[in-house]
Order: structure tokens, then C-alpha cells, then sequence
């Protein structure tokens, strides 16, 4: 089973797809560029040039299933955010519908389905987020809906927790959402769930079941 990943060349991205070449997971990046297709053909990853702002259908050939980790970044404007958090990944669940995917994997946003209650300059984009996980979920398409907590640097601790209650923060690390997803990713009986993850102290298995 082949992953497309969208969002590959970000920093959750490019995490998940080092350990799934170092697992032999099957992927396929989907970079905007061939300068940033370099990094990837050299660690033996397997790669695709599209935007997500354009025409991206071919990347979907043969994969069976796809992980959308891309962003807008903080740095850009609520035009960028629509285009890429909103119109990208729900044009991305309409494409895997109409392949026939086995599974769309979503990077979402912890409280996503509350936009008014985030800081003013995140309201775009969880606003674009909570619009594209109810389309994915009325979209036919199998899915798994992550929901990360803010993000930091810290390293991997691969352990995590399921509420704010039971890790005493509202944060995870890149690292750790990126074992998050291959754990995702490997386990292919998951099917039309959503999960809150954020550092704590169990393992992904004890989350995600």
C-alpha cells in the first residue's frame, strides 16, 4: 500500500516520510518543486512535483491511500490559508473519493471545530480546518482525523496523551506527531476515527486503538 503524503516537504511532513523509508513503508512526496524533490530522491524517497494550489490529481497515481500534512505556515495570509488548509485538502478528499482510496490520514488542529475561541490571527485557520475535516467526513472516503495541540521543536519522546486533563499542557511535539501518523499510517484497520494527541506519558498504541 502506497501513502501519498501532501505536505511532505514540511516539518511534520518530512519527519513521517524518514521513518517510513527507514521502515520501507511505501510513500510518495508530493513536493512543489523539483529543487525540494532533491532531499527526497536523495534519502531513496520516492517523489512527485505538484501544487496544491494547481493541478495535482496525478500525484494520486498509484497510491491507495493519503496523508494530508500540508500547511499554509504562519507566515502567510488568510488568502494562502483558504487555498491550502481549505481548497487543498478538501479538493484532496474529492480526488480520493473519486480514486477510490482506501484512506485520506488528516493533520487537523486540536479545538478546530471552535475557531471563535483561538487567538484572533489563528481564527483562519482553524476556521479553514474545521471546514475541511466536516467535508472529509461527509466525503464517502475512509478517514482518521488527527488533532495535534500547539506544536513545538522538542525532540521525539514517543509518548503521548488524549486530553488536556491527562497532560497538564496543550502541546505536542512535531516529532511526536509525525510517530503519530506512521503509527497511523501502518495500521490500516483504522477507519472514520479522530484523535486528540498531545506529549504525555503512554504509548501511540495506547492512544490510537
Amino acid at each position: 500500500m502506497t501513502t501519498l503524503v501532501i505536505g511532505a516537504n514540511g516539518q511534520i511532513g518530512k519527519q513521517f516520510c524518514e521513518l517510513a523509508q527507514q521502515a520501507g513503508t511505501p510513500i510518495k512526496a508530493m513536493v512543489r518543486s523539483e529543487e525540494q524533490a532533491s532531499w527526497f530522491n536523495d534519502h531513496g524517497i520516492d517523489t512527485v512535483v505538484a501544487d496544491l494550489e494547481g493541478e495535482f490529481e496525478h500525484a494520486f497515481e498509484g497510491c491507495d491511500q493519503v496523508v494530508f500534512t500540508a500547511g499554509s505556515g504562519p507566515h502567510t495570509g488568510p488568502d494562502k490559508t483558504l487555498m491550502v488548509d481549505l481548497f487543498g485538502a478538501i479538493r484532496t478528499a474529492d480526488i480520493a473519493k473519486q480514486k477510490g482510496l482506501s484512506r485520506y490520514i488528516m493533520i487537523s488542529a486540536m479545538r478546530a471545530e471552535q475557531p471563535l475561541e483561538a487567538p484572533e490571527k489563528m481564527r483562519p485557520y482553524m476556521a479553514a480546518k474545521f471546514a475541511a475535516d466536516v467535508h472529509l467526513r461527509n466525503s464517502g472516503v475512509p478517514y482518521v482525523i488527527l488533532k495535534p495541540g500547539r506544536l513545538t521543536d522538542e525532540a521525539a519522546s514517543q509518548q503521548f496523551a488524549s486530553s488536556i486533563d491527562e497532560a497538564g499542557d496543550n502541546q505536542i511535539s512535531r516529532a511526536n506527531v509525525a510517530h503519530a501518523l506512521f503509527h497511523t499510517v501502518q495500521t490500516s484497520s483504522l477507519a472514520n476515527q479522530e484523535y486528540l494527541l498531545l506529549d504525555g506519558t503512554r504509548s501511540i498504541g495506547e492512544i490510537i486503538q
